[in-house]
């Protein structure tokens, strides 16, 4: 036996492990719930399934190898059988902390998958070490189901990094808030004023509809839905919808659309259409006491006093007419200017009356 494997031999049996030392060793063997090793020291150390690691899902048998060298922390000498009981998903934790509070410092971006969904948030695991993303930063919107993100590779900072108080939180909205707002720039940069952009409709309310420009939001008011009148936008638009609309202005980081296209506008043909003397069809929009408005185009309504319904008396334009109800009356005044025109149905009465007389 030569000197040095002697000085060894002594050297291994005097070898002294304390609890807490980091160790190195040879894998002897694998079973479904632990791991052998041979750390050089007289007695075997042992890694339970548990202090593998914290997902019930991993095959040991599949994930370590006989011959396998790991590194181990030691959390008993003794375990009463004349074992030595170890770490490894401790040992891994810490080296994850480490590397945490380094992503910490630097704001840098992780990329883990999701480990767990809770009611409260999100688990994500960065070298056995956990990270906690709450509810209230996982997006920039409010997402009442998180199931969706299960196993999920997510990107996000550490923004609270206290592992004394087993408290280290993730930030997800941070990272899309960032990106909206360099697209929002991007966007801001590019369109103007007059013009057509495509969009898709993201949220329809009882005022209008939020159009997604592809870096910005954009509000289509009702007011600015058609040339005519809108009623309820439900009944206009959907989510999902797409649309060609118009820049109409941007202020800051708010931006109106339209969908009345200037050269669309109605009253480009009016004067032509609605000429004085031309017999003209439309719809009854609404009354008043001493008149109604008829629709005779989108966004083109007269007036139909109520002295010009019948060579009869009426009262009020209710006693005869209803909303919805479509009528033929007569121009008899058009003022482009003030986009004013005023209509008679008696003049038809009349015109009617004149010719049986002749």
């Amino acid at each position: 036996m030569s000197e040095l494997s002697f000085e060894q031999m002594l050297e291994d049996s005097v070898k002294t492990i304390r609890n807490g030392e980091i160790v190195q060793g040879t894998v002897i063997d694998v079973k479904d719930d632990e791991i052998i090793l041979n750390i050089g020291y007289k007695a075997d150390g042992i890694i339970t399934k548990n202090e593998y690691t914290n997902d019930s899902s991993v095959v040991l048998t599949d994930v370590v190898k006989p011959g396998d060298t790991m590194e181990a922390k030691v959390l008993k000498v003794n375990d009463g059988e004349g074992q030595v009981t170890l770490t490894y998903k401790r040992l891994a934790a810490e080296k994850g902390n480490k590397r945490l509070e380094e992503a910490f410092e630097n704001q840098e971006i992780l990329k883990a998958p999701v480990t767990q969904v809770l009611d409260g948030g999100l688990c994500v695991n960065v070298e056995e070490a956990r990270v906690f993303i709450p509810a209230s930063l996982v997006s920039d919107t409010y997402e009442k189901d998180l199931s969706k993100y299960a196993d999920q590779e997510i990107e996000f900072v550490i923004t609270e990094f206290n592992p004394r108080r087993r408290r280290i939180i993730g930030n997800r909205k941070q990272l899309l808030l960032a990106e909206k707002a360099e697209k929002q720039k991007e966007l801001l940069a590019k369109i103007n004023v007059g013009d057509k952009v495509e969009g898709v409709v993201k949220n329809v309310t009882d005022f209008g509809a939020f159009i997604d420009l592809g870096g910005a939001d954009g509000l289509l008011h009702i007011s600015e839905m058609s040339w005519g009148r809108v009623e309820n936008p439900k009944k206009v638009f959907n989510v999902g919808d797409k649309v060609t609309v118009l820049i109409k202005d941007i202020n800051g980081d708010k931006i109106a659309l339209s969908l009345k296209f200037p050269e669309e506008n109605p009253w480009l043909t009016a004067a032509e259409d609605f000429a004085v003397g031309n017999v003209v069809k439309g719809k009854v929009a609404r009354m008043t006491d001493f008149g109604a408005f008829v629709e005779l185009a989108p966004g083109v309504d007269a007036l139909l006093h109520v002295s010009q319904i019948s060579r009869e008396h009426v009262a009020k334009p209710s006693d005869v007419l209803s909303i919805g109800q479509e009528i033929e009356a007569k121009v008899v005044d058009f003022n482009g200017e003030d986009r004013k025109i005023s209509l008679s149905m008696k003049a038809l009465e009349d015109n009617s009356a004149e010719q049986t007389e002749e």
